[in-house]
Formats: structure tokens, sequence, C-alpha cells
């Protein structure tokens, strides 16, 4: 099982929730599963570069132009996007570690899926619609809020533009574990939700390492 994971908090982990969940989960995916394979790419050590108009030409002139042959420099400012697509092509679960802030994904988790989301890379363009160029079967998130949201708020722009985005390449399978009301000013209950969201890391790696287990049984004979 490869995981790709993608982590958008410039905190310390000690002082960040979101770098807490996908710890537990980390740590107790290797107690439950031996066969997990872990790259991780930190983008505040690695950043992505805004979406330019050379690499949009890169990814997109091909898909709408027979035969076009992208430039040199077409082709270098695609290259922190081909070296990720490479990365995420491989995986089989992608995680994703992040706070919300400002109603939505930090901006430089939106400049990485602006660099990755792209055609010829993990996904092509078909007379019927869009074909998965990729393997990844699950995305998880884990995010931390100073706020609560229930499900549906108008203010949450992070959930829906995840699903929209990967739902979009072919990834049905999207699970979310979210420390919300972190601001202790204006909730109380703060540390409770903290233990929550980290008992649902924990019970998630275990889900995870489950259906890595059944993928590698051999399929029934007959």
């Amino acid at each position: 099982m490869n995981i790709l994971h993608i982590c958008a908090n410039p905190k310390p982990t000690e002082q960040s929730v979101s770098k807490q969940l996908a710890t537990t989960f980390f740590t107790k995916l290797a107690e439950a599963s031996d066969s997990a394979e872990i790259t991780t790419v930190d983008l505040y050590q690695n950043p992505p570069p805004f979406y330019s108009y050379d690499a949009y030409k890169y990814f997109w002139n091909p898909v709408f132009v027979e035969g076009y042959k992208p430039s040199d420099a077409e082709t270098k400012a695609a290259g922190y996007a081909r070296a990720q697509i490479a990365l995420f092509n491989k995986a089989d679960v992608l995680v994703l570690t992040m706070p919300m802030w400002n109603f939505t994904v930090p901006a430089i988790m939106k400049a990485w899926m602006d660099q990755v989301l792209a055609p010829n890379g993990v996904f092509a363009m078909t007379p019927d619609g869009v074909k998965p160029l990729h393997n990844i079967r699950h995305v998880v998130a884990f995010i931390a809020s100073g706020g609560a949201y229930k499900e549906g708020d108008a203010r949450d722009a992070l959930a829906p533009q995840l699903r929209a985005a990967f739902e979009f390449v072919g990834i049905d399978e999207i699970s979310l574990v979210w420390a919300d009301g972190q601001n202790s000013m204006f909730y109380k209950d703060s540390e409770q939700r903290k233990a929550d969201a980290i008992a649902a890391a924990s019970d998630l790696a275990e889900d995870v390492a489950a259906d890595a287990a059944a993928d590698k049984e051999p399929a029934a004979q007959g």
C-alpha cells in the first residue's frame, strides 16, 4: 500500500491539531499494517508555484490541439506538476493534512491541487468523459478549524471543494476527519472535540489497513 501524504500546515506538530490527527493515523496504521509505504510532501518545505499560462498550455493545449508539442518554456513550467503527478499516480491512498483558513483550504494546498489535477497527468479527457490515470482509491483529509461547522454549512467551502475536485478525477471514497471548534474562547469543549477527532483518526487507520489487507487476498477460485 503506497500512501502519499501532503501536509499544508506550517506549525510544529505540538501546536497543530491537524498534524496530531495525522500522527495518530500513521502511528495506528503502522501497528495495524506492515505494508504501508509513506511518502510525505511538506508543502512549506517544497512549495508549489502558482499555476501559470505556460503550465496550462503544457497540459491543456494537447487536449484541444491535435499533435500539439509543448515548448521548452512550457515543459519547464510544468516541472513541479510532473514530479508531483508521478508521486500521485504511484499512490493507492492520498492523505491531506491542513487547517481550515478563511473557510477553505490553505492557498498552498489549493496551489498543489491546481498543479496536480491536470489532464494527461492524473486523468485523460475522452469522448466518454474523464478517465482516471491514477490508482488512488481513497482520499483521507485531516482538518482542524477554530470554528464548528455542521454538515452543509454555507460557510464551509473546504469540504465541497475537496469532494468536487477528487470526485472529478474518479475518486469516490473521501474521508474527512475534522477537529472543529478548536477556538477555546468560543468552544469550551474544544479538548473533547479534539479527542473525538483523534479517536476517529485511529479508527480510520484500522479501516485503511483492513482494506489494504483485503486487497492482498487472492481472488476466490470457482
